[in-house]
């Protein structure tokens, strides 16, 4: 296995340490979830850039490296369900897995027929900015922790507030769910993308299971 294919493993193996974590919930386990993610993060950046300086792409780092991206997300976004104080809708993560789920069947269509789907320019875009949301929520969540902790605190009162602690809390309270509906629609609009390029091999993969 090359260096970029084991940087890509990298990130499936620091699931579970994140899962751990963020199921804790205290101040320094989520800083310790929040440098897991920057260091997957890090990872997904630059093994495609190490790949193609040595001249290492492989068909596995193509399978595998967004299947990575896809099981890191997923395992954020779906920690984020559970926790009251960000008010994510189930929906929107049902939305941004089942997207994740067909792309990745859609992938399965394609090598089952000696095809490679690389991921696309909306797909890594669609992934920079689900990295960043994620960054984002686990930075606003170590504030939540310290506010809780050391200023006996929440988002909620300081919105009961005026000036900035007022805007604070707003914030803190509210920018999760928006950032997760801006995140959930670009998902959205990237599955489609991909659908669309392909959609003559999903029409070919339909054609063969009705003729059979």
């Amino acid at each position: 296995m090359n260096l970029a294919n084991k940087l890509t493993m990298v990130r499936i193996i620091a699931i579970p340490f994140f899962l751990l974590f963020m199921f804790i919930g205290n101040i320094y386990t989520r800083v310790a979830a929040l440098l897991i993610f920057i260091l997957a993060a890090l990872t997904d950046m630059y093994d495609g850039i190490i790949a193609r300086h040595r001249e290492e792409v492989t068909n596995f780092g193509k399978f595998i490296d967004p299947l990575a991206d896809k099981l890191i997300v997923s395992a954020a976004f779906i920690s984020f369900v559970q926790l009251r104080e960000l008010a994510i809708p189930a929906w929107m993560v049902i939305l941004v897995i089942s997207r994740e789920f067909i792309i990745t069947g859609l992938r399965s269509v394609a090598a089952s027929r000696g095809t490679i789907i690389s991921a696309s320019l909306s797909g890594k875009f669609k992934t920079t900015s689900q990295m960043v949301v994620i960054i984002t929520i686990l930075l606003i969540l170590i504030v939540n922790a310290v506010l809780k902790n050391y200023c006996h605190t929440t988002p909620l009162e300081l919105q009961a507030f005026l000036g900035w602690k007022r805007v604070l809390g707003y914030i803190l309270d509210r920018a999760p769910y928006w950032l997760m509906l801006v995140v959930t629609i670009l998902t959205v609009i990237s599955g489609f993308n991909y659908i669309f390029k392909n959609k003559q091999l999903l029409f070919e993969e339909i054609s063969s299971k009705t003729t059979r």
